[in-house]
């Protein structure tokens, strides 16, 4: 009965659903299914309606505004297509459906539980928020337009709470099509590996058009609305060049969200990775994800819950608060030029990434399936295809950007400015390719670097830790070289256009840097549909694996497995790099916020002060603590999966000879209670610390007769903690990747390949890996951002 039931696909006699108890609530938010009931010409009625709406406020505010929320509009109809396109495609066999079923049931489940917790913590802090802002000092600009202390509460309150929701709606968008892609790339590498390739692109293109999208149309909507609200512009009202500074709390917001679904996420995924490769690869010698294994439904879960939902939430934070801040930079730099029309320079940000919609869809549709079918197709190189994808995408952007300097930055008192920040642009575009060129040889293993590390494996487990260290230290040097080589570059141009203020002093440095900025995240989108593409494909070879397909077509996925992981790597460092660029630009807005509130001169930090030199020493020190939290949340829960797994291998021998079935739930149901018990500490040490540092601070400088010493100390902790941040992130997330390719690198058959003692003592390392490149370093990246955003909202405390 056994062999027949193996003959026909099936994996056990009796197949009950492994999730049996995770449908007894809706997976989907409580939003989605109010808007499944309307009926479908009501809904098209209140679309037209909102969309009219939408319009009006836009041709209120500026025509630059309506061609922002046309293109964005335009985005969602493609993203419509790639979806309708992915879910055309086949599931395959059942047995491939019934694993993808589990996945999807336990990543939903587990998403709607996360961002539940989550959500009551945004409502909690948002209070804060408003009794602070009801309570502070208002600046002078404010009083003479007319914002009083209520308005500006309720402004940064809703902003911030829009920020929360469409973080949240980010990462339900990556995760919803992740978990349905995953079985039809499963199913199409049965037949071809460029048809798979294609699938897995367009699922994550469609989860990056409308992250970038939403990120876009949120600030642009928020701006519009509060510019015909407050009647910006008119007599006795606020200048265009001070809103901006309200759209603060919508950076914080999607900060605040993308923490703590990077940490639940990345301490799901990693946890369950840990176990079953520790117990399943080390001890009982399967292959990774055998269906005997009991944590690899947790594990296949956690790809989605940690890689799509948690990315897609920072990739949507990192271009919100990269906007923001350039726009804030763009209306202080015009207002002190005096130029005439100072809304091309404040508005340009988005209009930069409304051409990212555009030229990333190009590049989306141009990776392409084979036109035969039948035979499985000789596997081609999927990272050279995605890299012509990409070369495309920059060589448009280039184009678009010199289109965009042009139309909105060029100006009567410097008519040659805007070719310098076209140049500024071309230096954060070449910034981004240099950043994914970097990661890419650090952590493939076509290049040394991988190779020597798998090399390094057959001496021992402790070679290979030792020489993973090393390669994920020494990767942080080009890096460190390149994001410094841009900001002079960027500052100098910027700082020679021509542009200046009253007394002859040129103003147009930052705003420089903040062009470069844009310019390096101008290609978000694609960048953002490479790393979708990773925790996609790794699903996809689970699915593979647990169905028991021919060995070709788990040859096929593990090769998209391993490129995925690169694309994961050269993402993190593209993010990190974004991440540096953009805390440097809030950074300068937090300095300009104090020096406004406090009506006194703040230019710049001097840590010779001891005060100010120990808020920097603080700000280092989290750094290293929240990421010793982090990592510590993933092996204390991971220690829960290996005791569970090891239980079950002993309590039911039969598992190892397919006679009795594993327990996945119970893994589940492990990972989830553990990530979300576990991501609350190092979430409040980064919300809690810069507060509180600042509040000691500024009574101290009281007591003493230290005026802003409070504002000082934050930024200095703010400094260090970028700087430190950076230079950990890179650390972790290279030396990540690495260990992990070193480890697919042997299991292609070198040295030794599958079952060898190299092998084992890569799996270690991996191991050790995990929770650096997918907990603690992806969060950092959001740490870096969320502690220049919560000091620009809370700056009037620390006066």
């Amino acid at each position: 009965m056994m062999d027949e039931d193996m003959e026909n696909g099936r994996l056990y006699p009796e197949r009950p659903r492994t999730f049996s108890t995770v449908r007894s609530k809706s997976s989907l938010p409580p939003i989605f299914r109010l808007l499944m009931r309307i009926n479908p010409r009501a809904f098209i009625v209140l679309l037209l309606l909102a969309f009219s709406g939408v319009l009006y406020v836009g041709f209120s505010t500026s025509p630059i505004i309506v061609f922002v929320f046309c293109i964005c509009t335009l985005s969602l109809f493609f993203s419509l297509y790639l979806t309708k396109w992915v879910l055309a495609k086949d599931e395959g066999p059942p047995e491939m459906s019934e694993i993808s079923d589990a996945i999807r049931d336990g990543a939903q489940g587990f998403f709607r539980t996360q961002y539940g917790t989550i959500s009551k913590m945004a409502c909690i802090l948002a209070l804060v928020i408003l009794g602070i802002y009801l309570f502070r000092t208002t600046t002078p600009q404010q009083e003479a337009s007319g914002v009083g202390r209520t308005t500006s509460a309720y402004i940064t309150v809703a902003s911030f709470l829009l920020g929360a929701l469409c973080s949240g709606i980010a990462g339900f968008v990556g995760m919803w099509v992740s978990v349905r892609a995953n079985v039809r790339v499963s199913s199409a590498a049965r037949r071809s590996a460029r048809e798979a390739l294609q699938i897995a692109v367009r699922a994550g293109g469609f989860s990056a058009i409308v992250v970038v999208g939403m990120a876009v149309f949120g600030v642009a909507i928020l701006y519009a609305t509060f510019y015909v609200w407050l009647g910006v512009d008119s007599p006795g009202s606020m200048k265009v060049t001070e809103l901006p500074l309200l759209l603060v709390g919508y950076g914080f917001g999607a900060s605040f969200v993308a923490l703590f679904a990077q940490l639940g996420g990345g301490i799901y995924t990693k946890a369950a990775d840990v176990g079953a490769d520790l117990v399943g690869k080390v001890e009982q010698g399967i292959p990774e994800d055998d269906p005997r294994n009991p944590a690899v439904i947790a594990d296949l879960v956690g790809d989605n819950v940690g890689d799509c939902a948690a990315r897609g939430a920072d990739l949507f934070e990192s271009i919100a608060a990269e906007i923001i801040s350039a726009m804030i930079l763009g209306g202080t730099m015009a207002q002190r030029c005096k130029i005439e029309d100072p809304s091309g320079f404040i508005l340009f940000p988005l209009v930069v990434h409304s051409f990212d919609l555009v030229i990333s869809s190009v590049g989306i549709l141009s990776i392409r399936g084979t036109r035969d079918s039948g035979l499985i197709a000789p596997i081609e190189d999927p990272m050279a295809i995605m890299q012509k994808g990409y070369s495309i995408t920059i060589l448009l952007a280039v184009l678009t950007f010199g289109v965009s300097t042009r139309w909105l930055l060029y100006t009567e008192q410097a008519p040659s400015a805007w070719l310098n920040f076209a140049l500024c642009g071309l230096v954060g575009i070449i910034t981004a390719y240099a950043f994914v060129w970097i990661s890419k040889y650090y952590t493939d293993y076509k290049h040394e670097p991988v190779r020597a590390l798998a090399l390094s494996s057959s001496t021992g487990h402790g070679t290979n830790i030792i020489a993973g260290v090393s390669l994920g230290l020494e990767s942080t040097a080009l890096p460190v070289l390149v994001i410094s080589v841009a900001i002079i570059s960027a500052f100098w141009l910027g700082h020679t256009s021509g542009l200046v203020d009253e007394s002859g002093n040129p103003t147009g440095g930052l705003f420089g840097t903040a062009v470069a900025t844009m310019g390096m995240l101008s290609t978000a989108a694609y960048v953002l549909t490479m790393d979708m593409f990773g925790p996609i494909a790794d699903n996809a070879g689970g699915i593979v694996e647990m169905s028991q397909q021919p060995e070709s077509v788990r040859e096929i996925t593990d090769l998209l497995d391993a490129v995925g992981n690169t694309t994961k790597a050269t993402t993190k460092g593209f993010a990190i790099g974004s991440a540096a660029l953009a805390s440097f630009l809030l950074f300068s807005a937090y300095m300009d916020e104090v020096s406004s509130f406090a009506q006194l001169p703040f230019k710049e930090v001097d840590i010779a002060i001891p005060e100010v030199f120990v808020g920097g020493l603080l700000g280092s020190m989290l750094i290293f603590l929240f990421s010793a939290w982090a990592c510590a949340a993933v092996g204390k829960t991971a220690q829960e999966v290996v005791n569970e797994v090891r239980r079950q291998f002993i309590e039911r021998p039969g598992i190892m000879d397919y006679k009795e079935k594993p327990d996945y739930s119970r893994c589940v149901a492990i990972v989830a209670s553990a990530s979300l018990r576990e991501m609350i500490r190092p979430g409040a040490l980064a919300i809690i610390s810069p507060i509180a540092v600042g509040i000691i601070f500024r009574i101290l400088g009281h007591v003493t007769g230290q005026a802003l010493l409070g504002a000082k100390v934050v930024a200095a902790m703010l400094m260090f903690a970028t700087v430190t941040g950076i230079l950990m992130a890179l650390f972790l997330n290279t030396a990540g990747g690495a260990w992990d390719n070193a480890k697919k690198y042997i299991e292609t058959g070198a040295l030794g390949g599958k079952g060898s003692e190299s092998h084992k003592a890569a799996i270690t390392g991996d191991t050790v890996g995990d929770p650096f490149k997918d907990t603690a370093g992806p969060s950092i990246h959001v740490l870096i951002k969320m502690l220049a955003t919560i000091t620009l909202v809370m700056a009037p405390i620390f006066l």
